[in-house]
């Protein structure tokens, strides 16, 4: 029996990936590589090389590894992005999400989670959401992710089939074994371009928006350890192996962070300064977004080990600097062979 991560050579996918092979599990990894790195997944690990949308590779991998459950994260992640090509985000997170649970469904799965997102919530009237809050997305990213809930609730009001959607506030940090980590050069991630500044690799740090009703007049967001949130995964499949109903969750700490609170932090961590560069607001961004925690809390056997912002920036920040030793290495070795 084995459990189909989608997207698992990414970075949550392939933190989940180690989450389920230190519990023993057995591991098939899709993943297209297309933001993902093949070497993030461990050789113990099943790597398949494809799309999730390739019905045929899914069912012979159901088949061929006996998949009894899937957890799906290869998706498209980027807001900007995704307000320049709304079709594509529509056909590679929605459409293909389609196919997938479609092969699911008929190859008997009975447990899917999904990697679902904050986006879903837009700009709301309270800075604490809870899974009720009324969903009015602002970015083809959180709809096509809405979609894709709206899509497994269907499936499973006709199927004997269950799921759970987990809505990720903002995810940040690295294995704490320093193994693996946010690997994407051009990350649009805060803590991650907030490392990145600190360390050199860019002349500063930009700040959307100065003048929020906050504490400090920058943007509150929810950050959580990713190893945090792939432990909220791996509860979820023993919910949902004992029999727990389909449920959609919030999947934060529960506290927000300031981006001036975050860029601190990383000053620390660092022991140096860096540029900041002050913009006004992005259209749409919310003063403020913060998990309701309650129902996860409630619903799950999770307690969450790494609830500290400084603890966060310091698995990115040292992360952040693995990645810069390997780019040196790289660099020099090059070097070597044209002299």
């Amino acid at each position: 029996m084995s459990i189909l991560i989608t997207g698992g050579a990414g970075y949550i996918g392939s933190h989940m990936v180690l989450q389920l092979l230190n519990e023993q599990e057995k591991v098939v990894v899709l993943d297209n590589l297309s933001t993902g790195f093949h070497w993030s997944v461990p050789p113990c690990a099943i790597f398949v090389k494809g799309d999730v949308g390739d019905q045929e590779l899914v069912t012979n991998i159901i088949q061929d590894h006996q998949v009894t459950a899937i957890v799906h994260f290869a998706a498209s992640s980027v807001v900007p992005e995704s307000l320049r090509d709304p079709m594509g985000y529509y056909y590679n997170n929605t459409a293909k999400s389609c196919a997938l649970i479609r092969t699911a469904l008929k190859q008997g799965i009975k447990h899917f989670v999904f990697s679902s997102t904050a986006a879903v919530y837009g700009v709301t009237d309270t800075f604490v959401v809870t899974e009720d809050t009324p969903k009015k997305p602002i970015s083809p990213y959180g709809s096509s992710k809405l979609m894709i809930e709206k899509m497994l609730s269907d499936a499973a009001a006709s199927h004997n089939f269950n799921y759970v959607a987990l809505r990720y506030f903002n995810v940040a940090g690295a294995d704490p074994e320093g193994r693996i980590g946010q690997s994407t050069p051009n990350a649009t991630h805060l803590i991650k371009v907030a490392c990145q500044a600190s360390l050199g690799l860019r002349p500063y740090l930009e700040i959307f928006g100065s003048d929020y009703d906050t504490t400090d007049g920058t943007g509150i967001r929810d950050y959580i350890h990713v190893s945090d949130l792939v432990a909220a995964h791996s509860a979820t499949l023993c919910y949902l192996r004992n029999g727990g109903r389909s449920e959609v969750l919030n999947c934060g700490y529960g506290r927000g962070s300031s981006v001036l609170e975050i860029v601190n932090s990383v000053k620390q961590a660092a022991n140096r300064d860096f540029r900041l560069k002050y913009s006004p607001r992005r259209a749409g961004d919310p003063a403020a977004l913060i998990a309701n925690t309650e129902k996860i809390r409630k619903t799950l056997d999770w307690r969450p080990q790494y609830n500290d912002l400084d603890l966060i920036t310091r698995h990115a920040l040292h992360w952040e600097e693995h990645l810069s030793r390997e780019a040196c290495a790289k660099d020099n070795r090059l070097t070597a062979r044209v002299i």
